[in-house]
């Protein structure tokens, strides 16, 4: 995912508080913990635990929770804490990794997982000891798996939805959101029409990848497929220019902003009153309405309504799932404590808190309980048709390479064709997906 977009989760307005419970409950009668004894044993070993700022600023008191209920389980044991901004975090994992001071659970982002799974620089887990394992995310589940094995355990996730106002789309005479690609496609050209050319019906930057990939995937196609255990870039395949076609025709038409931008700064332009659709993360729109960042007089706060991103074919734009994983280095020397804590910090009640702060769960029963919150509908709903990165070897090359934002803004900005821009890009591809990072 993104890390730019989960590290923003702070600002998100829409956060509440939420206590966090205790985390030695269990659901559907799985032992009290991850591989622990029925009684307490004492220790004197000590477990490293990396993690994100979102932790440290958004939710401490889960860690203080897991912390307390493996403490509990094992007196004397003590738990350390390292927190790191997402842009430092891969280069100090890569430098400790090579000697033997390796901290017991790190936090990964989603799409960060594979290269290091396949460098086996993580240990295999046994799924079966966390909660909600079999109910997994699919866009999670993915994230974690490599070569049939499990190599990590989901944390949290966020999906993507479609936000406007409502104002502005009452101006132009639309009274409801849109259930299909045609009612919104339609309602995008009579905002289009009202406002005049150099507003943004719907503002998308070219760069974001992770829009412009769920057309591919909505329309049958994917990034890159694996052929008798070799991948390949698939970009070029009818049913992903189809989905290239439609996002870039969409673009054109509605986007009227810089189309060399990436969404990095999407909910700040928001916030200037310029747009009257995004499709983003769902923090994103009550951040643009944050007073600090809202230049409408405030009309964002009252005006903005959410809603499942309709795809041209007809169903629900797939989404993709960025989110974070917590993993165990192959150089612990505590792997059985650090699965313990991991399961602690990612149990059921866990996952309550991590809801109660404007996340979505890592499982598929908990999704179901907050599409049954009007206010979380929206982003459960869409969170129930996903999409992964390929988990090939070679895919963190791809991503430093920039490969997918290179293609769409080419595309976007008419440098070159759609079939010339997927040609490129499986080009780019093929030279590294099968080389481990």
């Amino acid at each position: 995912m993104k890390r730019k977009l989960i590290a923003a989760i702070g600002v998100a307005t829409m956060i509440v508080g939420i206590a966090a419970c205790g985390s030695d409950k269990k659901d559907d009668g799985k032992k009290a913990d991850a591989g622990s004894s029925s009684s307490a044993a004492t220790t004197d070993k000590t477990i490293t635990v990396w993690l994100t700022v979102d932790a440290q600023h958004n939710w401490p008191e889960l860690v203080k929770s897991a912390d307390d209920a493996i403490i509990a389980k094992h007196p004397g044991l003590k738990v350390k804490h390292e927190y790191y901004a997402w842009p430092d975090k891969n280069a100090k994992l890569d430098a400790v990794l090579a000697t033997d001071k390796a901290p017991d659970v790190v936090e990964m982002g989603n799409t960060e997982m594979v290269p290091y799974m396949a460098e086996g620089a993580f240990a295999e887990l046994d799924a079966s000891k966390f909660d909600n394992s079999a109910q997994w995310l699919d866009g999670l589940k993915q994230s974690v798996n490599y070569d049939g094995k499990t190599y990590g355990v989901p944390y949290y996730a966020a999906a993507r939805i479609a936000t406007w106002r409502k104002d502005i789309a009452a101006a132009a005479g639309v009274t409801a959101t849109p259930k299909s690609w045609a009612e919104l496609t339609g309602d995008l050209d009579k905002i289009q029409a009202k406002e005049g050319a150099k507003f943004n019906a719907w503002y998308q930057p070219s760069r974001d990848w992770y829009a412009g990939l769920s057309f591919v995937y909505d329309a049958g196609g994917a990034i890159a497929t694996n052929e008798g255990g070799q991948w390949k870039g698939a970009l070029e395949t009818p049913a992903a220019i189809q989905g290239l076609t439609a996002w870039k025709n969409a673009v054109g038409k509605y986007m009227h902003g810089d189309l060399t931008k990436d969404e990095s700064d999407r909910y700040i332009v928001y916030g200037q009153g310029k747009s009257a659709m995004i499709y983003a993360p769902g923090w994103e729109a009550p951040s643009a309405a944050d007073p600090k960042f809202d230049k409408t007089g405030g009309k964002l706060k009252t005006n903005l309504v959410n809603f499942v991103m309709p795809g041209p074919s007809g169903k629900a734009l797939p989404v993709f799932l960025g989110g974070s994983d917590l993993a165990v280095p192959s150089k612990s020397k505590n792997t059985d404590l650090a699965s313990e804590w991991i399961n602690d910090f990612t149990n059921t009640q866990a996952q309550t808190t991590l809801m109660g702060k404007g996340n979505l769960p890592n499982n598929n029963t908990q999704l179901a309980t907050l599409k049954a919150d009007p206010a979380n509908t929206v982003t459960a709903t869409a969170a129930e048709s996903s999409w992964f990165v390929p988990t090939a070897p070679g895919w963190g090359s791809v991503e430093k390479a920039q490969t997918m934002q290179t293609m769409l803004q080419n595309i976007a900005t008419g440098k070159q064709s759609v079939q010339d821009a997927a040609k490129a890009a499986d080009a780019a591809m093929d030279k590294v997906l099968n080389v481990k990072n």
